[in-house]
């Protein structure tokens, strides 16, 4: 069958986990639950930031923007899938596929990015801490995420544009819960030399190259602890590492685990596998490993919703006497923090209380 134009072709087909009926509940449940608990998470982290003026750190900043991309990263595949599963369908429109590739491309490497960025955050805190808030100013931070956001644009537009001049034929069918650009490529049935140069080569400079510099900061970082002469120096410097080398190993591992197994086999299978775990576990566990282990962010949650409970208006009003004596005067209102006080300074009542 002749080749078709990218433009003309009107969906793909998602063939998803499995075409079993009976495990389309399961599987609807299980997923919906998994996007529930990481919107929840990551929305309390950015909460609990926002909220403590203790935590509005450099280290901090950069955890509440990684817990908005983690729920945008999120919300780019599963409500999508849900419906499909829900409405009994798989179908996804040309322009559907290639706006979830190019959200999916972005969220991906704004998390390498700020992975890194937070890699760098930590290498200032325990090699330099005598210069970390001259070095980690805001001005920098707010840089090193613009940065972040811009390369990470430029790259998404770049793969997106790249796919849109690819030819397909009939075989429309993706073996995936998503659209991934590895497997548009896959479909093609025109050239597909440059696509795959250009996916590889960004993969490498993208993913490889902060992947390094991370290993570079915590060799130092690494480094410096040894050095350390107390011990419970070196235990609050690697608790501060912990968490944060947690979820680098798990993106990195699952992510590249995606791109590793699509050149090396045609199976399906490892790559869906792969792609859970980077699109959805990951995202999940973010906020669990962050505050599970940081005792800040239980401290400040903690704080926040005592204080919400809390914080509500009291009205204390002195009485009003049957013959009128209490609504001459004036009558003025004494603010303190969450208390509203309202006092009478009639006459007749100030010379009854003398």
């Amino acid at each position: 069958m002749p080749p078709r134009n990218g433009t003309q072709i009107s969906e793909f087909i998602l063939l998803g986990f499995s075409e079993d009926p009976e495990l389309q509940p399961l599987i609807f449940g299980l997923f919906l639950s998994m996007y529930l608990i990481t919107v929840l998470g990551n929305l309390l982290i950015i909460l609990a930031v926002s909220s403590d003026s203790h935590l509005h750190t450099p280290m901090y900043f950069f955890l509440s923007n990684l817990s908005l991309i983690d729920i945008c990263f999120t919300s780019t595949t599963i409500p999508k899938m849900l419906v499909n599963i829900q409405a009994q369908k798989k179908a996804i429109t040309y322009t559907g596929c290639i706006t979830q590739i190019y959200f999916l491309i972005l969220f991906s490497v704004l998390d390498i990015f700020l992975l890194t960025v937070m890699a760098y955050d930590r290498f200032v805190a325990i090699c330099h801490p005598l210069h970390y808030m001259v070095i980690m100013n805001p001005r920098l931070c707010g840089l090193l995420v613009l940065m972040s956001w811009i390369m990470s644009i430029l790259n998404s537009l770049l793969q997106c544009t790249m796919a849109l001049r690819l030819s397909f034929c009939a075989n429309l069918e993706i073996p995936h819960f998503i659209c991934e650009l590895n497997q548009m490529i896959q479909l093609a049935c025109s050239d597909t030399f440059l696509n795959n140069m250009v996916m590889y080569f960004a993969a490498v400079l993208l993913a490889v190259g902060p992947f390094i510099g991370i290993l570079y900061s915590y060799c130092k970082v690494v480094s410096c602890i040894c050095g350390m002469s107390s011990a419970q120096g070196k235990y609050k410097a690697f608790s501060t590492c912990a968490s944060h080398l947690s979820v680098v190993c798990l993106f990195y591992c699952t992510t590249l685990g995606v791109y590793l197994s699509s050149a090396a086999t045609q199976s399906s299978h490892s790559s869906e596998t792969a792609s859970v775990m980077y699109t959805v576990v990951t995202p999940m566990l973010n906020p669990f490993i962050y505050s599970l282990r940081n005792k800040d962010i239980k401290q400040a949650l903690k704080t926040f919703f005592v204080k919400e409970t809390t914080n509500r208006p009291v009205v204390l009003g002195l009485k009003t006497y049957p013959d009128g004596r209490g609504s001459q005067g004036h009558k003025h209102s004494l603010a303190c923090g969450p208390f509203s006080i309202s006092t009478d300074t009639s006459a007749d009542h100030l010379q009854k209380s003398l």
